[in-house]
């Protein structure tokens, strides 16, 4: 039977670039037809391409990706889809920066064991970095009002959530779309808010 590759990348903006992934899939097999990408955060699964992959994907198909936090960045979630993938779909997973992960190997009950470990602790830590990110804001956003940094408001307009909306978008977890679509308004008034912003002397 032929392996049939499927590679899967993701980032989490669409500022950012994927090709450093594409590489890495296509140099280990992957067609770049069978690459699906997604520019989203990784905090959960609701992802157009991604969805459009484990449709694709079939028994005996290998999913090939660079790095367990490209597949998710939700502990939990993240073990139920490798859970999904490997026992309901019937494929084989390879993370291509961790070798213990990859299904096809050791296939007895001991690497099964080890496979499982790993996989539990790298989700953790990705996890864990994505909590980390939104702890690092509240304190950035205390420490700011802690210095008597006054997050002024434009004369036109600023809503209530944009100082935690550009935060996010600074840390890569929005899109500018996104942020601009939040806030509810043109992209040259976001534009301005953000220079605002950096005036007044919010590090964000």
């Amino acid at each position: 039977m032929n392996t049939h590759y499927i590679g899967y990348a993701r980032v989490s903006s669409r500022d950012q670039n994927e090709d450093r992934q594409i590489i890495a899939l296509t140099e280990f097999g992957v067609p770049p037809s069978a690459v699906f990408v997604d520019k989203v955060s990784g905090k959960d699964f609701d992802r157009k391409n991604y969805k459009r992959m484990l449709k694709k994907l079939k028994k005996s198909d290998v999913l090939v990706i660079k790095s367990i936090d490209r597949l998710g960045r939700n502990y939990k979630d993240v073990i139920k889809q490798w859970q999904y993938i490997t026992q309901d779909k019937g494929a084989d997973i390879v993370v291509l920066d961790m070798k213990l992960l990859d299904t096809r190997q050791h296939k007895d009950l001991l690497g099964t064991f080890i496979a499982d470990m790993v996989l539990q602790l790298l989700s953790y830590v990705a996890e864990n970095e994505r909590l980390n990110i939104k702890q690092r804001q509240a304190e950035g956003i205390a420490a700011a009002k802690a210095r008597g940094v006054v997050f002024g408001r434009p004369k036109k307009f600023y809503p209530e959530n944009y100082i935690d909306v550009f935060i996010r978008y600074q840390h890569k977890e929005l899109t500018k779309t996104q942020a601009i679509q939040l806030i509810g308004c043109k992209e040259h008034t976001f534009y301005r808010m953000l220079s605002e912003l950096r005036k007044n002397g919010n590090a964000i």
